[in-house]
């Protein structure tokens, strides 16, 4: 068996196991020369963002939306005719701050309505009609990074965008789980009886090797106590949890330049208003929460936050209280040091639709090259291709 299919195939070679590496006693937590970082936030299922960044002035919103629309005395004002959801109340200050930038229809080319076609492409940065086998973080790892922990993932399947060619990102769920099962007999046996390793270059050596790696990085975090203590108090649920967790790892200097995160659920196609309300209030307090907590830590200049989904939703409502899959949407962006504050565009056109669809008319891989060559300091043009143009916001 060729390793690669080994170890896509080893329990043992799971995403989580491999958190240790990139905090081993390496000096991997120096602080790097540049310190700037990126949170990427994913809300997987196809957002609505209709309902999200709502243009409450328009009345082809509540004619064609009228079950589902936010009413215009609840929604949150911010300008330009447009408003937040009532359940988005604590990004509003952050937007006040100038620390929020709302770019509205983002897409792509030859937009796919297909959860995994689209999120593959989101993911890559390929074109509608393109397929590409590493993602747009796996290649910013490939060019311009040494080590696989400077892309970190919180969950316990790596996600395609942060696998790449040579090098791939790192995933984890929960650290102190995996430190916990570590010290079972079974692993605490594995792990003295891989000091004799096996067969130069066979798979039982590198499994071996990496149970040690993981061990040792695990004693390592929780020995000589190198993560922070974080005291801050988020909302009690698992998104929060996880934006927890990296801003300690942000705290204690880890030099992980990408941290990815994901909140799932948004695929509203039945009795939409109240599910989407508690996932957008979950995102919004998690969120601001996770912003004020790096202020207080004195890392938020250095820090960019940017949320996306794999297309929003159609314009009309369907028959079910819900929307279906649709095309284009917003990516939102929050940090101190943005070039375009506010809301960047033109609003979406309700009048001008492609098959009861928003057209898009800016391609999502030109915020990605933005941000790639303006805030983390990566030669774009070798991982995002030369025909797409950077929106300088960042």
């Amino acid at each position: 068996m060729r390793r690669r299919d080994f170890i896509k195939q080893s329990a043992l070679a799971s995403a989580s196991l491999l958190l240790p590496s990139f905090l081993r006693a390496s000096g991997s937590l120096l602080p790097l020369n540049n310190k700037k970082r990126l949170v990427v936030v994913q809300l997987g299922g196809g957002n609505d963002w209709l309902n999200t960044i709502i243009p409450y002035k328009n009345e082809l919103y509540y004619k064609l939306r009228k079950k589902i629309a936010i009413p215009q005395d609840n929604v949150l004002p911010l300008a330009n005719d447009l408003a937040l959801h009532p359940s988005l109340k604590a990004l509003r200050n952050i937007f006040k701050e100038s620390e929020m930038s709302i770019i509205n229809n983002v897409g792509y080319p030859d937009p796919d309505r297909s959860h995994f076609r689209s999120m593959d492409i989101w993911h890559t940065a390929s074109s509608g009609n393109e397929y590409l086998n590493h993602g747009w973080i796996g290649r910013f790892l490939d060019n311009e990074c040494t080590n696989a922990y400077e892309a970190l993932e919180a969950d316990n399947e790596l996600a395609l965008a942060l696998r790449g060619e040579k090098m791939s990102g790192i995933a984890v769920k929960n650290l102190k789980l995996l430190y916990k099962e570590l010290q079972q007999p079974f692993y605490s046996d594995l792990v003295n009886a891989s000091q004799t390793q096996g067969p130069v270059g066979s798979n039982q050596e590198f499994l071996y090797q990496m149970l040690r790696q993981t061990s040792s990085g695990i004693q390592y975090v929780f020995e000589t106590n190198k993560l922070v203590a974080n005291n801050k108090e988020y909302p009690t649920n698992g998104f929060s949890h996880q934006l927890k967790n990296i801003a300690s790892l942000i705290a204690a200097e880890s030099t992980t330049k990408v941290y990815y995160i994901s909140l799932n659920g948004f695929d509203t196609h039945v009795n939409q208003t109240q599910r989407h309300e508690k996932l957008l209030n979950t995102y919004a307090e998690g969120l601001s929460t996770f912003i004020e907590n790096l202020k207080e830590l004195g890392k938020w200049d250095d820090t960019l936050i940017m949320t996306f989904s794999e297309f929003g939703r159609r314009v009309e409502e369907n028959a079910s209280a819900g929307t279906d899959h649709g095309t284009a949407g917003n990516i939102l962006l929050f940090g101190e040091n943005l070039k375009k504050k506010g809301i960047i565009n033109e609003l979406p056109d309700l009048s001008n639709l492609d098959e009861g669809d928003l057209k898009y008319s800016v391609d999502f891989r030109s915020v990605y090259k933005d941000i790639l060559g303006n805030w983390m300091g990566a030669d774009a043009e070798k991982i995002i291709p030369a025909s797409v143009k950077r929106m300088e916001i960042v």
